[in-house]
C-alpha cells in the first residue's frame, strides 16, 4: 500500500504525468525533455521534479556533456519506488540500461559506429537483394524506421535519400544521442557497403536540420 506522502505527491495532475513518463522512459530524462513531451514550461516540471524527489520518488544525476556551463541533470524513478504498472518493456529497459553502461564505461561515437557497422554487414549477408538501396529500405523498416524516398525523384546530389519517417530507438537516442545515432550510422554504412557496392555519402539525425534521413550512393551493379 502507498504511504501518505507518496499518495499527496501523485495526486496532482501533471506531477502525476511526469512521474508517468519517467517510469515509462527506459532511460532517465530531462526538464526540457519532459516539458516538450507535456506541453508545460520547463521550470514547471522541474518545480515538480523536486516534489517528487522530496517525496523519495525520483533522483537525479548530474551529466556533463563537455559543454561549458552548469551540467545537465537527469531524472529518473528512485530505487523502491512504486512503478504503478507503467514499467517499460523489458527489451527497451535493457537497451536503456546497455546504453548507460556503454556511456559509463567510456564508449565513443566510433565505437558506437564500428559495432553498428558489423550488424550491418551480418544483416547484409543475410539478404537476397542484390541492390544495397533495397536491403537498407527493407532492414529500415523490419526495424521500425518506417523508411521512405524523400519527395521528387527520390535523388540528392546522384544519391538516393531515404527519410526515416519513425525512429524506434528516439528515446534512447534523446538520452543518447552521440552513442545511438552513431551506432544506426554504422548499421546503415554496413548494409550499404556490404551490397552492391554502394555508400553512405550522408547521414542527418534528429539533431540536424533537416528530418533524419540517409542518403546513398548505388554501386556500378545496383540495379535500385
Amino acid at each position: 500500500m502507498l504511504d501518505l506522502g507518496v499518495l499527496k505527491a501523485l495526486a496532482d495532475e501533471t506531477r502525476y504525468a511526469v512521474y508517468r513518463e519517467l517510469a515509462l522512459s527506459p532511460a532517465p530524462l530531462a526538464a526540457p525533455e519532459l516539458a516538450d513531451r507535456l506541453g508545460v514550461h520547463a521550470n514547471t516540471v522541474r518545480l515538480h521534479l523536486e516534489r517528487l524527489r522530496e517525496a523519495g520518488l525520483v533522483d537525479a544525476e548530474a551529466v556533463h556533456r563537455g559543454t561549458v556551463g552548469r551540467p545537465q541533470h537527469l531524472y529518473f524513478l528512485a530505487p523502491g519506488a512504486p512503478s504503478l504498472g507503467f514499467d517499460p518493456p523489458a527489451h527497451a529497459l535493457l537497451a536503456g540500461l546497455l546504453a548507460a553502461l556503454a556511456e559509463r564505461v567510456g564508449a565513443n561515437v566510433d565505437d558506437a559506429a564500428d559495432t553498428g557497422h558489423e550488424w550491418g554487414a551480418e544483416a547484409a549477408r543475410r539478404t537476397r537483394s542484390h541492390s544495397c538501396v533495397r536491403a537498407l529500405a527493407g532492414e529500415l523498416e523490419r526495424l521500425g524506421f518506417e523508411p521512405a524516398l524523400a519527395p521528387g525523384d527520390g535523388t540528392s546530389e546522384g544519391g538516393v535519400r531515404i527519410d526515416f519517417l519513425h525512429c524506434p530507438f528516439r528515446e534512447l537516442a534523446e538520452a543518447y544521442p552521440e552513442l545511438v545515432c552513431n551506432l544506426h550510422r554504422g548499421l546503415c554504412e554496413g548494409i550499404v557497403e556490404h551490397t552492391g557496392g554502394g555508400r553512405v555519402e550522408e547521414f542527418a539525425t534528429l539533431y540536424d536540420h533537416e528530418p533524419c534521413h540517409v542518403t546513398v550512393a548505388a554501386g556500378a551493379h545496383d540495379d535500385r
